[in-house]
């Protein structure tokens, strides 16, 4: 009989007892112990079993489940097994020994979100304040003097910053004195306050009390006997994680416990056997695969596989998360590079990046690489091909070849490319309606509309004026691509004729006319009005023979419609070949 599916269980006891669907990874305990690392840093996307693994090394490991041995009844960290050329037997697996034996301080970051600073300080000021909660018997158990219970009291929601900075580091110590042994630190999601500081921008603010938090936890605790922090995205030294030179990262691309977070495709295969849904594993693999952790190429995103076992169809299930809206404010205001990027993503090509795997968040609003990075770490795109090298220069460079990590991941990109234009339904809509139909008029009346509702929507909102149109018709392409998809083939900014073209719709079906459309930014010292724009859009195309390409493929050319937009701030202009 197959075992019962629970949806949003992250809780390694709730699991076990509930003998709900679970696949084991008790293995990551023997590796991470036997690794003998201080600090380890786990880099894995979302909804990839980050949480549920590090319950199941507080279940493992704390004091607090001393006697709970059958939480771990029949799974691979509880069996005889082989070592030093001998095999040995249940009662001489050491780490039945180990279960329920040390001091453990688990902490989450999970659900920091708050949108200012002061409200982010507080709220992980309440979270540790909550956990000292949890060890109020230290405070009469006679194991503490009194300096020790004043600092004790002294942590709550509102206390000062150095109080703050060393509490970690306290309770590690006092936790000590009540056990006679070191401790073990687990911090899950540990970068979540770090994109909701990026996104709310109080970065910088954030960066210097995380730091000063981590140091005192991680670097100078002499009671910390190990800690591992799990997240989405390794940060760089120079932000938060200055001076821990004791720690161990674990990235994407990283062969440490590679098969440790997400289902390996034996697994995946395994689950559809047991309940009964084999013959859909091609299915399967070509919307969910695609993710690799070191040289494990056939990763599963547990998530989606769980979802489609409850729902027995296949679907979108990443959820809309902070780290979704962060990717998304991104591309949507990129620059207009960062947007012909991620065209051909969604074209199914792929790209060539030299990237550093640390994601420096000051970099992300200037630096395409950093936000290459972002989704690499996020699990949006997969590394075809790697290569590490010395340039001429003696530069030691990273390159990737990165494309979209499987068909589950371009579907949610499409839908948000599409949610960009949701606030403007009716006219974006219309347009793409009259442009269909070469409804001249009707597409002047209606971008008109469009551009009012969206233009600032597109833009940084840090005085980059210059680059606002060409943000905004980016981004726009980026809304025709994915609503034109089944009807048209859409290329832009590539090469054809004698020049580059801006954007072309090249159709599936020969019942639909070929459309040549190239943007211009009114140059006033030049072009006094618009229609003067509309016209050195048009004479590019004629001149550059865009249509070149199009007449190739066996199109007539008076089957293909020409079409100049100019820009002038919010105001369209757009005009067509007489």
């Amino acid at each position: 009989m197959a075992r019962v599916i629970g949806i949003g269980h992250d809780d390694f006891g709730t699991v076990r007892e509930s003998h709900n669907f679970y696949i084991d990874k008790t293995n990551f305990i023997q590796e991470w112990w036997e690794s003998n690392d201080k600090v380890t840093l786990i880099t894995r996307p979302r909804r990839f079993g980050k949480t549920l693994n590090m319950s199941m090394l507080e279940h493992f490991f704390s004091v607090k489940y001393a006697g709970r041995s059958d939480l771990f009844e029949g799974l691979s960290i509880w069996q005889g097994g082989f070592a030093d050329g001998k095999i040995y037997s249940y009662e001489e697996n050491e780490y039945r020994q180990m279960q329920g034996t040390w001091p453990v301080i688990s902490i989450s970051f999970a659900k920091v979100k708050e949108t200012t600073f002061r409200s982010t300080q507080k709220r992980i000021c309440q979270i540790i304040t909550e956990l000292y909660n949890k060890f109020d018997f230290l405070v009469e158990s006679g194991k503490l003097n009194e300096n020790e219970k004043e600092f004790y009291w002294k942590v709550s929601a509102d206390m000062e910053d150095y109080v703050a900075a060393d509490s970690l580091n306290a309770l590690s110590h006092f936790l000590m004195k009540y056990y006679g042994k070191k401790v073990i630190i687990l911090l899950d999601e540990y970068d979540t306050p770090m994109q909701e500081a990026y996104v709310n921008g109080y970065w910088r603010e954030l960066a210097d009390f995380i730091r000063n938090l981590f140091n005192s936890t991680f670097k100078t605790n002499p009671y910390l006997e190990r800690a591992v922090m799990t997240g989405i995205t390794r940060t760089s030294k120079e932000s938060i994680l200055s001076d821990l030179n004791n720690l161990e990262v674990v990235t994407t691309t990283s062969e440490k416990y590679e098969d440790c977070f997400g289902f390996t495709e034996e697994e995946v295969y395994e689950a559809l056997k047991e309940y009964e849904l084999t013959g859909q594993e091609q299915q399967i693999k070509d919307w969910y695969d695609g993710f690799s952790f070191g040289k494990r190429k056939d990763m599963y995103n547990p998530w989606s596989i769980i979802s489609f076992l409850n729902e027995r169809k296949v679907g979108v299930y990443w959820a809309n998360t902070s780290s979704n809206s962060l990717v998304g404010k991104l591309i949507r205001e990129g620059n207009p590079g960062v947007k012909i990027t991620f065209e051909h993503l969604l074209q199914g090509e792929s790209i060539q990046e030299e990237l550093d795997e640390q994601i420096v968040y000051d970099q992300l609003d200037d630096e395409e690489q950093a936000i290459w990075s972002l989704l690499l770490a996020s699990g949006y795109l997969k590394v075809k091909n790697y290569r590490a090298f010395m340039s001429d220069f003696g530069e030691w460079k990273q390159e990737y070849e990165l494309g979209l990590t499987n068909f589950e991941v371009k579907v949610m990109f499409r839908r948000m490319v599409r949610k960009w234009f949701s606030g403007s339904t009716s006219g974006y809509n219309d347009f793409i309606k009259a442009l269909i139909v070469g409804d001249l008029k009707a597409m002047n009346v209606y971008m008109n509309k469009v551009t009012i509702e969206m233009f600032s929507f597109f833009d940084t909102g840090k005085g980059a004026l210059g680059d606002e149109p060409e943000r905004f018709y980016h981004g726009f392409v980026l809304g025709l691509m994915t609503e034109l998809a089944d009807r048209y083939v859409l290329t832009s900014n590539r090469e054809s004729g004698f020049g580059r073209y801006d954007v072309m719709l090249e159709p599936r079906k020969l019942v639909d006319d070929a459309v040549i459309l190239e943007f211009k930014v009114q140059d006033k010292e030049e072009e006094a009005e618009l229609s003067d724009t509309v016209q050195k859009a048009l004479n590019q195309i004629e001149e550059r023979q865009y249509e070149g390409a199009l007449i190739a493929k066996g199109i007539p050319k008076e089957r293909i419609r020409k079409y100049g937009f100019a820009f002038c701030g919010k105001r369209v202009l757009i005009g067509t070949a007489s």
